[in-house]
């Protein structure tokens, strides 16, 4: 049968004046305080919305440049399209001109001017269809980019508002945590040094809670109710022996509830 913790070894207990192990108490309820304080800290539910948010503004962002090109993009082609149907049509207006002014007699020349014409006013048909689809497409771009920058600003500031939430809230744990720290810091003295050696070893080993209270014959840190003849052997020890659970090891202070 293996031994339970507190069996494992024979060597002298540990003394210390009943009040001592009173005020060892009140050091693990700090401690455990500022352990949770500090795991409120780190677990804020702003810290996920932050991380999410984050994300979420970088892959907008990221679609925004992608939107901006296209736009910036179309409205080049749009300038470009718009400069060459001026371009053709400046040059239809010339040949009009020429054309009206009688000064071409040459009845092929006529012919020529005519055609060409013809073929201006097919090329201006032709350049407009196509700066019509490009200005249709550099609307719908347009309307994707305001809709984009517009989630993206919601985002960004809603970012800045849980950031805002984030930061008083461990401002406010903060304060928490210096004034429990405080507390703590006029209590630890009155330990004796090698109790709180003990305390520190047996905290670090299980989890941070290195004392607890025998109350109605269980003890508070692992929650197990102690047998008989635990209780017996406790009850038989010394007020000021410095008391170790038979089922966890850590160390045990009684109370005026201990049941022993």
């Amino acid at each position: 049968m293996v031994a339970r913790a507190g069996s494992r070894t024979q060597e002298d207990p540990l003394k210390a004046e009943p009040s001592a192990q009173q005020t060892l108490l009140e050091l693990q309820t700090q401690d455990s305080a500022l352990a949770r304080l500090q795991h409120r800290r780190g677990t804020l539910p702003e810290i996920a919305r932050i991380e999410e948010l984050t994300q979420e503004v970088a892959q907008l962002r990221g679609r925004q440049i992608e939107v901006e090109t296209k736009v910036s993009d179309l409205a080049r082609v749009q300038a470009k399209a718009e400069a060459e149907v001026e371009q053709v049509k400046a040059r239809r207006t010339r040949d009009e001109e020429r054309l009206s002014s009688g000064a071409i007699t040459n009845p092929k020349d006529l012919e020529n001017l005519q055609h060409e014409l013809g073929a201006l006013e097919r090329r201006i048909a032709t350049l407009e269809d196509e700066e019509l689809t490009v200005m249709e497409d550099l609307e719908i771009a347009e309307a994707e980019l305001r809709a984009v920058t517009a989630d993206h600003d919601a985002l960004v500031a809603e970012l800045e508002h849980v950031t805002a939430a984030r930061d008083a809230a461990v401002a406010a744990i903060d304060d928490e945590i210096v004034s429990v720290q405080s507390e703590r810091e006029s209590t630890a003295p009155a330990v004796p040094k090698d109790l709180l050696a003990l305390y520190d070893k047996v905290r670090a080993q299980y989890g941070g809670l290195g004392a607890a209270a025998l109350r109605a014959r269980r003890c508070e840190g692992c929650r197990l109710e102690l047998n008989g003849a635990d209780l017996r052997e406790l009850a038989a020890r010394p007020e000021d022996d410095v008391l170790r659970c038979p089922e966890c090891s850590r160390i045990l202070v009684r109370t005026a509830e201990s049941g022993l």
